[in-house]
């Protein structure tokens, strides 16, 4: 197995399109090509867990923060990154980071704090614009259902939880083949009219060229008639954020004391308490303050996420109990959800989780 087995997996659960346009994700050192030893899993690639990984035989570092956000200009070892970049190289250890794309799909990274929080009923809390595409294509009435099964198992007609989902109308094709065509009915140089049948059907942006391939390998004619559009529609499963509810409401300090044990920190930052209990939360892992907002409108009880600044507390406007638990805290359960999803693909392959605690963050009690 290479590399490149690995992150082609990993591009299925969370598509590199997803990501921020700030973002670096996607491999970040390493040849795809080369054979893979073992995979660790980590939040952070740090000098140190790149060393761990070399003592564990394993030459890919999956992380969830890229250790490269910007351009380095220079690579002599004067910082963190520099380090764990020059160690990684020096090694043929690959880093693979999966980052905001990771929390931009409902099952990835908030869908795994809610999971630990116990929440149910959950949905995106801002869904990511400009995710679904439209295709439209024209095709002889016989092979209809072979061109549609085609798409479909490409990943096109999925809509929630319907699968195989199209529209069809009938109609009438016209065209004339020209000199050195081949043409599927009718003959060079003579009008010709087909009974067609127009299939529309969505499907995930990301899965444009695969689709469209489908479609060409699946159609009968030599020149595809298709149209391709951009929907304004919202994918229910991609964006921002989470939200959920408690099976039963929580007075405020017991789901205060809930999420310090969940998140295992000793404090937790939050606004003065409402006496409201909490049943409805918001939830975002990592630095969730453009949130607030989209956390106020869904009538959530309580918003927890981290990196809070001071000001920003102000923003919940006694409307909301706002929790901030740490970035690193909030986001430590990713290590397991990447080892997890690993190992149901690869379950005769070395999947490890970092021993290396990689918060810079203490805590004096």
């Amino acid at each position: 197995m290479t590399i490149n087995d690995v992150t082609r997996y990993l591009e299925q659960i969370a598509h590199p399109s997803l990501q921020e346009g700030y973002d670096n994700a996607g491999l970040i050192t390493g040849e795809g090509g080369l054979p893979c030893t073992g995979i660790l899993c980590t939040l952070d690639a740090t000098e140190e867990v790149i060393r761990e990984a070399m003592a564990r035989n394993c030459n890919l570092v999956v992380a969830h923060h890229p250790i490269v956000f910007g351009g380095l200009k220079k690579l002599n070892g004067k910082n963190y990154v520099e380090k764990a970049v020059i160690t990684a190289i020096r090694n043929d250890i690959a880093i693979y980071a999966i980052h905001t794309n990771l929390d931009h799909v409902a099952h990835g990274v908030n869908g795994q704090i809610a999971a630990k929080l116990g929440l149910v009923s959950t949905r995106v809390l801002h869904p990511k614009e400009q995710t679904l595409k439209k295709l439209y294509s024209f095709v002889p009435l016989e092979q209809a259902d072979q061109v549609r099964n085609a798409v479909f198992a490409a990943g096109a007609g999925q809509i929630g939880q319907y699968s195989d989902c199209s529209f069809n109308v009938a109609g009438t094709g016209t065209y004339t083949p020209g000199e050195g065509t081949n043409p599927f009915a009718g003959q060079q140089g003579t009008p010709h009219t087909e009974p067609e049948i127009k299939i529309e059907m969505v499907f995930p942006a990301w899965l444009e060229k695969q689709v469209v391939d489908a479609l060409k390998t699946a159609h009968p004619y030599e020149e595809v008639a298709y149209d391709v559009v951009t929907l304004n529609n919202t994918h229910p499963g991609i964006g921002a954020g989470l939200i959920g509810e408690f099976p039963e409401a929580l007075e405020e300090k017991a789901f205060l004391d809930h999420i310090r044990t969940v998140f295992a920190v000793p404090v937790v930052r939050h606004t003065a308490l409402r006496g409201i209990p909490v049943k409805k939360l918001a939830i975002c892992g990592g630095a969730g303050s453009f949130l607030i907002s989209k956390a106020l409108a869904s009538g959530a009880d309580a918003f927890i996420t981290a990196d809070l600044k001071y000001h920003e507390f102000f923003d919940a406007n006694g409307r909301l109990l706002l929790c901030d638990v740490g970035h690193y805290e909030s986001e430590h359960y990713t290590t397991d959800l990447l080892a997890e999803v690993l190992r149901q693909k690869f379950p005769t392959f070395a999947v490890l989780k970092t021993e290396v605690k990689t918060n810079p963050v203490h805590y004096h009690q």
